[in-house]
C-alpha cells in the first residue's frame, strides 16, 4: 500500500482485497491525507487477527509520531509493527527476490519521496523441442533458465539462445505523490509501465500550483513523456474541481496514454 488516508480500511473492504496480504506500507509524505487512516486501519487488521509482521517504510518523524499512536490505540495486535526509516533521497529501501523499491525525493511542503517499484527480470523460458533434441539433462535445467550455456558429453557448446526464449518482461510502476513540477524527474524515474504523477490543478493554475508545491495536469504528462513511461494515471485533484475530464484533456494534448484515476480503479500493469 502506498500512503494510507482516512478510511482506506474501508476502501478495502469495499474492494474486497484480502487483509491478510498487506505486508508493506509505503508513506509518501507526512500529511494528515496520506497518513491519518493508519490508526484505523492498524485497528481493523488486529480485530481480524491478522498474523506475521507489517512494515511502515517512513521518515523518523513518521517512526516517532506512529509509534506513540500505535502503543496507545493498538497495544495488543496479533502481528508485528516494524518501521523502516526512509530519508529524503535516492536509495533502494527493500529488495526482495520479486521486487525491488526505490526511492525518489520529491520537493514539498514538507520532506517527500516517490517510490518506483521494478519486478525482479524473470528467468528464460526453456524451450523444450531443442532440449530434447540436445539431450539437456535435468540437472541442467535451471541453469540453462538463468541463462548458461550447454557443453554436450563430446564437447560442443550449445549456446544458450538455441535452448531457451526470454524471459517474460518484468514490470515496473513509479508513485510520485505531491511534488512542484521537476523536469529532471523523468530521468530518475525511467522507462516504467505505469507512472502515476499527481495533478493537483490545470494549467489554469499553475501559478497556485507552484505556490503550493503541487503540479498540473499538464506537467505530469510532460515527466510521463520524457520518462518515456507506458501509460501516465493522474491523480490527487483539487476540491476545487467539479469534473475530471479535463484533467485527461490536457494531459493528453502532452503524452496520450492517460488514465483518469477514481476510487476503485483497477488497472492492469501488462
Amino acid at each position: 500500500m502506498v500512503d494510507c488516508g482516512e478510511g482506506a480500511q474501508l476502501a478495502l473492504m469495499r474492494q474486497r482485497l484480502p487483509f491478510t496480504r498487506l505486508r508493506h506500507i509505503f508513506l509518501t509524505h507526512l500529511h494528515g491525507d496520506h497518513v491519518f487512516g493508519l490508526p484505523g486501519l492498524i485497528g481493523t487488521l488486529a480485530l481480524n487477527g491478522t498474523g506475521g509482521d507489517i512494515t511502515i517504510h517512513t521518515f523518523e518523524e513518521g517512526r516517532r509520531q506512529l509509534k506513540s499512536i500505535f502503543d496507545y490505540f493498538c497495544r495488543d495486535t496479533p502481528f508485528d509493527i516494524r518501521f523502516n526509516v526512509i530519508k529524503p533521497e535516492e536509495a533502494v529501501i527493500l529488495e526482495t527476490k520479486a521486487l525491488t523499491v526505490r526511492t525518489i525525493p520529491l520537493k514539498h511542503r514538507v520532506d517527500t519521496v516517490g517510490f518506483v517499484f521494478e519486478e525482479t527480470p524473470g528467468r528464460r523460458h526453456i524451450n523444450p523441442e531443442m532440449t530434447r533434441f540436445h539431450q539437456v539433462p535435468v540437472a541442467m535445467m535451471n541453469r540453462i533458465k538463468d541463462g548458461e550455456d550447454y557443453v554436450t558429453p563430446d564437447g560442443r557448446v550449445i549456446p544458450n539462445g538455441i535452448l531457451t526464449t526470454p524471459p517474460s518482461p518484468s514490470l515496473s510502476y513509479a508513485h510520485m505523490s505531491d511534488t512542484i513540477y521537476m523536469p529532471e524527474l523523468a530521468e530518475k524515474i525511467g522507462h516504467v509501465d505505469l507512472l502515476f504523477h499527481e495533478t493537483t490543478y490545470l494549467e489554469e493554475h499553475k501559478t497556485l500550483a507552484r505556490q503550493r508545491f503541487h503540479s498540473t495536469a499538464m506537467q505530469a504528462a510532460a515527466v510521463a513523456r520524457d520518462a518515456g513511461a507506458k501509460t501516465l494515471m493522474t491523480g490527487h485533484y483539487s476540491s476545487r474541481y467539479n469534473d475530471d475530464t479535463p484533467f485527461l484533456e490536457e494531459a493528453q494534448k502532452i503524452f496520450p496514454n492517460v488514465i483518469l484515476n477514481r476510487e476503485g480503479l483497477v488497472t492492469h500493469l501488462d
